[in-house]
């Protein structure tokens, strides 16, 4: 039985009223906890009062005028997002009727609305793997409703490929920090099935960019169910194995190795500096949003302008940064 094809149009109608409707109900519209902007101009100085944030002291005009002064910002409101999109063969397995990819259209879909819809600007990175860092298309930072269809038009006109070159999300991060020049916020969306040496251009990218890497997977590649005989098949490189998922032990084996590349992967985003979102093909979305809120909070909470002096600081800062987050749903 096969359905008709859905439109760009279609799919963003969709969203907008079984998400952002119900997303304008959570937040009241107050948009402010999830994008804020990066350009930060100074205002002036003012002596400091109690409970002012001793990270915006100005220790050399402290210092000169032998009295606290603090300094104070005009921060500008407006925010350039990037999607960094892995759309390579692995992002296309989905264990039910929902694929991993489509998980990640409806994600940037949203973020996207989101965006535009307050005056920001969003641009787009695909990236497929081979050459030229892997990346297939670039649609540059625009800003309305149409520009969104554009993004989500194109994600629907690269088919599934039966095989492609090895992923390697490393390659891609160099080049993609190339062309995202200007402070952006940066959503790398991928399941993160690469080769390995992705986490040290992730940290070159969190050096210019608030980055957040949003991890799409599905629950039958952390555990196999009992289904009997099985052909497996990699998505990249087409390779088969015919595997007996009857067999209790090697269920276990692969639960195992599974755990291990998530503990993995929960080092290299800490490593890198960078949160970590979540994604199943299972969530609901306007659940995922909220977390993403709740990271953005913490993060905001985190941020500060002016260093402190090495002998006047109480905690290191690097002490404070959050942690990768894993989902609660899958403890």
């Amino acid at each position: 039985m096969s359905k008709s094809q859905p439109t760009s149009e279609t799919i963003l109608r969709r969203l907008e009223w079984t998400v952002l409707r119900r997303l304008d109900g959570v937040l009241h519209g107050n948009y402010r906890t999830l994008f804020r902007g990066f350009g930060l101009d100074l205002a002036g100085l003012r002596e400091y009062q109690l409970h002012d944030d001793v990270r915006h002291i100005d220790w050399n005009v402290t210092a000169r005028l032998q009295q606290p002064y603090v300094r104070q910002y005009n921060e500008d409101r407006e925010v350039t997002a990037w999607f960094l999109l892995d759309i390579s063969p692995s992002v296309d397995f989905g264990s039910e009727q929902v694929k991993k990819r489509a998980v990640l259209m409806d994600f940037v879909g949203v973020l996207a609305r989101l965006l535009t819809r307050h005056g920001n600007r969003v641009g787009a990175l695909f990236y497929t793997g081979g050459s030229a860092g892997g990346i297939d298309a670039l649609i540059p930072a625009r800003t309305g409703r149409q520009h969104v269809l554009r993004i989500i038009n194109s994600l629907m006109a690269r088919p599934e490929l039966p095989r492609a070159p090895e992923t390697n999300l490393g390659d891609f991060l160099v080049a993609a920090s190339q062309i995202v020049q200007r402070r952006s916020l940066v959503f790398l969306v991928s399941d993160f099935i690469s080769a390995p040496g992705w986490a040290k251009p992730l940290a070159h990218l969190v050096m210019r960019h608030e980055v957040l890497a949003v991890r799409l997977f599905d629950q039958l590649e952390m555990e196999l169910p009992d289904l009997g005989l099985l052909v497996m098949q990699d998505a990249e490189t087409g390779e088969q194995i015919f595997v007996d998922t009857h067999d209790s032990g090697f269920r276990k084996r692969f639960a195992a190795l599974a755990e291990q590349r998530e503990a993995a992967l929960r080092t290299s985003f800490g490593r890198a500096g960078v949160d970590a979102l979540e994604l199943s093909t299972s969530d609901d979305l306007v659940d995922v949003i909220l977390r993403f809120a709740d990271l953005r909070k913490r993060r905001s909470q985190l941020a500060g302008g002016g260093g402190i002096p090495d002998h006047l600081e109480t905690q290191p800062l690097d002490s404070l940064v959050v942690e990768s987050r894993t989902s609660d749903a899958r403890a």
